[in-house]
C-alpha cells in the first residue's frame, strides 16, 4: 500500500536578508536612472531635436514588481534545488529571459504533461503572476513540491469574488480573453468549491450583445451554444445559467468596455425581470494599475506629438490595450517590443493589432528630418522594465544624431 502523499504549502521566501541581495539584483537588471530623472523632470526631455514625453504613469507595476521580486528570492533561497516556473512569471521576454539565465526550468501552462510527472518533493515551482488553475494548485500540493506563489493581488480579489457567486448560485459573467492565463485560472475559480458553480467568458461587442438578446429571450440556443463554444463552464444551459448572473473581469481589460458591457448586460437583466435588479450583480475588478496606465495615456494623448510609442511584450494584454487606446487618437502610433525594432529613420518594427502579427512600417516623414524637433510620446504596458523603455529613447536619439545625457535637462 503506498504511502499518501506529502501536500505543500506555499514557500514565504521574502525574507529580509534576501530581499536586500534581490532589490540588487532588480536595480542591475530592470531600473533606469535616465526614465527616473525624466520623471523628475515632469516626464519631459529636450534634445537637440527631439522632445520625448513620458505618460505620467507607465511601466512595472506593483504586482509584476513583487512577482519578479518572489522570483529572483526563490533562486537565492533555493540555490540547490530545481526551480520550476509555470509558463511566463510575467508577459515580458526580457524578464522571462533573464529568469532563464538564472537557472528557472519551464513548465507548460496550458496543460499539465509529462514534465509534471517528473517533479518531486525536493522541487520548487514557482506560480506566475497571472495564478493557474484550481486543478494545477491541487496536483502540486499533492506532489509536495514546495510552491512559491507569486499572483497578482488583484486576481486574487477576482477569485474571492467569483467564488462568492458559485457560492450564491450565481454565474459569473468573466470579460476577458478566454485563452489568456488570467482569465482561464479565473474560470477555474468561477466553478465554485464543489465544482457547481458556472461561468461564461465574454470579449467583444458581439458576444456581449449576443449575450444579452438570449437573455431577453431573442436568440437561439443552438446558435447561442455555438457562438460561445468552449467559453462556457462544463454543462452550461443558458435557459438556466443566465437567471442570475454576476460580472467580473480579467484585470487589464479595457475599463471603458468594461463598464459599457456591464450597463448593457444589467439593462438587459433588468428589462427581463421587469425593474427587479436583484439578479444583476458588479463588482469594479480592474487593477488599479491597469487603471492608471490607461488614464495618464489619455492625458498623453491631450500632447501635442509626431509619433507615439508603446512598449512592451505583444502577449501583453495591458500594453496591448494601451496600444488600441492609442491608435485610436494618434495615427503614428508604434507597439515595439524594444529598442531593436527601431530599425532606421524611415522603418519601425512593430505588432499590427489588426493583423495580430509584428510587420515593418514606414515612420512618418518627419522622423527623418533633423532639422527640425521630432516630438515624440511613450507609455509602455504594467509588465515592461524602464530599462527597456530607455533603450528605446536611446535608439532614438541615436537615430536622430542626438546625446543622451546621464540626466533629463529642461
Amino acid at each position: 500500500m503506498s504511502a499518501t502523499p506529502r501536500k505543500s504549502g506555499a514557500v514565504n521566501v521574502r525574507r529580509s536578508d534576501v530581499m536586500e541581495r534581490v532589490a540588487d539584483d532588480i536595480r542591475e537588471h530592470y531600473l533606469s536612472p535616465l526614465i527616473e530623472s525624466i520623471r523628475d523632470n515632469g516626464n519631459v526631455m529636450r534634445l537637440a531635436n527631439m522632445n520625448v514625453t513620458l505618460a505620467r504613469q507607465f511601466g512595472f507595476c506593483n504586482g509584476v514588481r513583487r512577482a519578479i521580486d518572489i522570483a529572483y528570492a526563490a533562486r537565492r533561497v533555493f540555490p540547490e534545488q530545481r526551480i520550476f516556473l509555470i509558463g511566463e512569471i510575467i508577459h515580458n521576454p526580457e524578464v522571462n529571459r533573464q529568469l532563464d539565465e538564472m537557472g528557472l526550468l519551464r513548465l507548460p501552462w496550458r496543460q499539465m504533461d509529462a514534465s509534471y510527472d517528473m517533479l518531486t518533493e525536493g522541487d520548487v515551482v514557482i506560480i506566475p503572476a497571472f495564478g493557474v488553475p484550481v486543478s494545477f494548485r491541487r496536483a502540486l500540493e499533492e506532489k509536495g513540491v514546495s510552491i512559491v506563489d507569486t499572483t497578482c493581488g488583484d486576481v486574487v480579489k477576482v477569485w474571492r469574488r467569483v467564488k462568492e457567486y458559485a457560492q450564491a448560485g450565481i454565474t459569473s459573467v468573466i470579460h476577458g480573453k478566454a485563452n489568456h492565463e488570467e482569465t482561464i485560472a479565473t474560470a477555474s475559480h468561477a466553478l465554485g468549491q464543489d465544482g457547481r458553480g458556472h461561468f461564461i467568458i465574454v470579449f467583444s461587442q458581439k458576444d456581449v450583445e449576443t449575450l444579452c438578446n438570449y437573455i431577453l429571450g431573442r436568440g437561439d440556443k443552438s446558435e447561442f451554444m455555438r457562438h460561445f463554444g468552449s467559453a462556457v463552464s462544463p454543462g452550461f444551459d443558458p435557459d438556466v445559467h443566465l437567471l442570475s448572473v454576476g460580472m467580473a473581469n480579467q484585470t487589464t481589460m479595457l475599463k471603458g468596455e468594461t463598464q459599457q458591457f456591464q450597463q448593457l448586460l444589467r439593462a438587459s437583466v433588468l428589462h427581463r425581470d421587469g425593474g427587479n435588479g436583484t439578479n444583476f450583480h458588479a463588482f469594479d475588478t480592474i487593477c488599479g494599475a491597469t487603471q492608471d496606465r490607461q488614464s495618464a495615456l489619455f492625458e498623453l494623448l491631450e500632447t501635442p506629438s509626431n509619433a507615439l510609442f508603446v512598449v512592451g511584450g505583444y502577449n501583453s494584454s495591458n500594453t496591448t490595450h494601451l496600444a488600441e487606446i492609442a491608435a485610436t487618437r494618434q495615427p503614428h502610433t508604434y507597439f515595439v517590443s524594444g529598442a531593436d525594432c527601431l530599425l532606421d529613420l524611415g522603418h519601425v518594427r512593430c505588432f499590427h493589432l489588426g493583423e495580430k502579427r509584428e510587420t515593418v512600417v514606414e515612420l512618418p516623414p518627419e522622423a527623418a528630418d533633423t532639422a527640425r524637433a521630432w516630438n515624440v510620446c511613450l507609455t509602455a504596458g504594467a509588465s515592461c522594465p524602464a530599462n527597456l523603455i530607455e533603450e528605446v529613447i536611446r535608439r532614438l536619439a541615436a537615430l536622430r544624431g542626438c546625446t543622451v545625457p546621464g540626466t533629463a535637462t529642461a
